[in-house]
């Protein structure tokens, strides 16, 4: 009964937007006419926060905010302003590096100026984490917490180029907050690059596959509605949910869209074109086609709705704010693949096909079905021995390939991530130079307990143990800074509370630190009670700790997602097929498909390149768009499996819908794998290995898993494969609908 009424849902959906296709296609031009000029679009918005990028409940960040209130001094900030000489800075130069200092912290300064500037000098090595002497000058910047990222960068490149010139050693400013701002600069520089590469690609490889001007055409004119109309609602549907879209968003729009869109377009192309040159009519043609494509495509885009929607169960505000953004994509998409196209295809019909097909001209076989040597392939292939051959084959390659994952390292990566040769990253490399790498985030431990301040042996006792630990290049104490400066910088006013800086000697933000900080928390117990301080209680925060608690989320929050992201996968894929078996070990596959994927990506960025580590949130939001964009293929080649199924026996319905379906999926696979490497062009890491992750991950899917490794489980699985349900026994008709689709599978 289910399968009844989705045929007779996907023929009335299909008779409907063929008759009303004038009316159809005027509409969408229309909505996204009225959307461009009556709504904002996305680049209309802000980065997101930084904020937006550490888990709420973060213990670093709760460690921090007792910390701001002890203290009248924070020891940590996001901004630095780095001079540095190699031959060593002039005296004039050191001098007007304090003295600025000191004139810019003004109790009374207001929300848009700069609160505190705190001027630390590595001459005379008065700082023991200094790698040199005399070399380096470094001004910690603090601000307002109301001010915006854009503010706060400002008034630090307004406090530099006040406060230093490049005759005084001036590098540049750095810092999270910085490196944030600039990675959304690259993004928005490299945009026009992505949507021009990826309207090209497209263009290339679906003029080349249909022979045709209108087909690339059709797919393009399809995507750009999709994404006017998407990227003008998405700011709107925001606000309505109160989460934030920033505006690096936009790339994986761009991507997204074009890429399912393309895809959907290139089934109905498939289907329309062969009955067209069968003499079919183009109305009667596009009726047909999209009767039969619809309600693949229909689960294949609900799958990946759902999916991303799946993203909000994240902790983090990057992936709410995400989640829903390519969920209203991929829902657009959608809506534009089920009308736009069909209704296209019925006005213009073989038009779109000029000048391979041509009204009254006949059509090689071979370009409209599979040749027989194809067809005899896949039914060896389908072979109980040879499939088991296949399957365990194809699981070996992907197993191999899913070594790397046991090596992957996630971190920060905000300044690292960056092009070696922007201000950010070199003022980080300047600074790590003249002290050590973590100068720029120390991190502090904040010892509490009752008259601790006052205990000033037991103090320097922990600080010499902290010193002593692995990873950390130097610890800043109770007298370890010259100068005046308030008397609550290291121990609080009440005596309960005393505090370290703790610098790290990796990239205070990388995968070593992180690993460093969580080995010294977890000797905090030991080293307190080997200080005579047993009774204290000890926490960490600043940037390597709030890094640790970012990754720590994103890995814990995997699991939770990643549940639901199977589960709503089963679901659907479970109705579509009317079977429960089938579903298990498709996304079984699928997982396994994510696993290699992921290991390759680490193979190729940790070891070829050289990268410490992959970007934190590259392995997680890649890994739920790829099972769920998977799907896509899923449905469409077990589902013309099924559909032959109902007429042969199922060997034979393998070797003949395999071959048909796989020209289509290859198709499709590549337009969307390079719709997905052209955020390559995004000079940063965590673009670049996203790129990398979906396109890699997209042709493993199509050549690997649904051409191969899926046609020889379903032949092992056999017709278990449809249970609790079954397939229709050879000579079954079923429903008229079911006969008419099954015939027009078989043409």
């Amino acid at each position: 009964m289910a399968s009844h009424r989705r045929e007779r849902l996907a023929a009335g959906l299909a008779r409907l937007v063929v008759r009303l296709r004038l009316l159809v296609v005027a509409g969408w031009i229309a909505g996204a006419v009225v959307t461009t000029l009556a709504l904002p679009g996305l680049g209309s918005g802000d980065p997101l926060a930084l904020g937006g990028l550490v888990p709420r409940d973060s213990e670093a960040i709760e460690a921090g905010e007792r910390e701001a209130r002890l203290f009248s001094v924070p020891l940590t900030t996001d901004t630095v302003v780095v001079q540095r000489d190699a031959g060593g800075l002039s005296a004039e130069a050191q001098a007007g590096a304090v003295e600025r200092a000191a004139e810019e912290t003004r109790e009374d300064a207001p929300a848009e100026e700069i609160l505190v500037a705190l001027p630390v000098l590595n001459t005379l090595e008065l700082l023991p984490a200094a790698r040199e002497d005399g070399t380096t000058a470094l001004t910690f910047l603090w601000f307002s917490p109301e001010s915006s990222l854009f503010d706060q960068v400002s008034l630090a490149e307004g406090y530099a180029s006040r406060a230093a010139s490049p005759e005084d050693g001036l590098v540049g400013v750095t810092g999270p907050s910085p490196a944030r701002w600039q990675q959304f600069e690259e993004i928005d520089d490299a945009l026009w690059l992505v949507e021009g590469g990826t309207v090209a690609v497209i263009a290339l490889v679906v003029g080349v596959t249909f022979r045709a001007v209108g087909a690339p055409l059709l797919a393009l004119f399809a995507s750009a509605i999709a994404f006017v109309v998407s990227s003008r609602l998405l700011p709107q549907v925001a606000g309505a949910l109160d989460v934030s879209v920033p505006e690096e968003v936009e790339p994986l729009v761009v991507a997204l869209t074009l890429g399912i869109v393309t895809d959907y377009t290139v089934f109905y192309l498939s289907a329309c074109r062969r009955r067209l040159a069968e003499g079919e009519a183009r109305v009667a043609a596009a009726e047909r086609s999209a009767t039969l494509v619809a309600p693949i495509v229909a689960t294949a885009g609900l799958i990946v709705v759902a999916g991303t929607v799946a993203l909000l169960a994240g902790e983090l505000d990057f992936f709410r704010a995400f989640g829903p953004a390519l969920a209203l994509t991929a829902a657009v998409a959608l809506a534009v693949s089920l009308t736009l196209v069909p209704a296209c295809l019925a006005i213009f019909g073989r038009l779109v096909f000029w000048p391979r097909l041509r009204p009254g001209e006949p059509v090689a076989d071979w370009d409209t079905r599979p040749s027989p040597a194809r067809e005899a392939l896949a039914r060896f292939l389908a072979s109980p021995p040879v499939a088991a051959l296949v399957a365990l084959v194809s699981v070996g390659v992907l197993v191999l390939a899913a070594t790397g994952l046991a090596r992957t390292e996630l971190s920060f990566r905000l300044i690292s991530g960056l092009p070696a040769d922007t201000e950010e990253r070199r003022a980080a490399a300047a600074a790590g130079e003249g002290f050590a790498p973590g100068i720029l985030a120390p991190t502090v431990v904040l010892v509490e307990g009752q008259g601790v301040a006052e205990r000033s042996e037991d103090l320097a006792a922990l600080q010499e143990e902290l010193g002593r630990q692995p990873g950390v290049a130097a610890v800043i104490g109770p007298g370890s800074l010259p100068g005046e400066l308030p008397g609550d910088v290291f121990a609080a006013e009440d005596g309960g509370a005393a505090r370290f800086a703790v610098v790290l000697a990796s990239d205070p933000l990388g995968s070593e630190a992180i690993e460093d900080l969580d080995a010294l928390d977890e000797r905090l117990p030991g080293l307190l009670a080997a200080a005579g301080l047993g009774e204290a209680e000890a926490a960490v925060t600043g940037q390597t700790a709030v890094a640790r608690d970012t990754v720590e989320a994103v890995v814990g929050s995997s699991g939770r997602v990643g549940a639901v992201v199977l589960a709503v996968n089963f679901v659907l894929l479970a109705l579509f097929l009317r079977a429960l078996v089938a579903p298990l070990y498709l996304l079984a596959a699928s997982l396994l498909s994510v696993a290699a994927t992921l290991g390759l990506t680490t193979y190729v960025f940790q070891d070829v390149l050289g990268h410490g580590d992959l970007t934190y949130y590259v392995p997680f939001a890649a890994g739920v768009l790829l099972v769920s964009l998977g799907s896509d293929y899923n449905v469409f080649v077990v589902g013309r499996i099924w559909q032959e199924a109902r007429e042969r026996g199922l060997r034979e319905a393998i070797a003949v819908a395999g071959p048909r379906a796989s020209r289509a999926i290859s198709v499709a696979g590549i337009a969307l794998a390079l719709s997905f490497a052209m955020l390559a062009v995004v000079p940063v890491d965590g673009f670049r290995e996203f790129a990398f992750m979906m396109g890699a991950g997209v042709l493993v899917e199509t050549f690997l898993v649904r051409s191969l490794l899926v046609p020889a489980l379903i032949s092992l699985f056999g017709r278990t494969s449809a249970w609790p349900g079954r397939f229709l026994r050879p000579g079954e008709a079923g429903t008229p609908a079911e006969a008419a689709t099954t015939a027009s599978t078989r043409r």
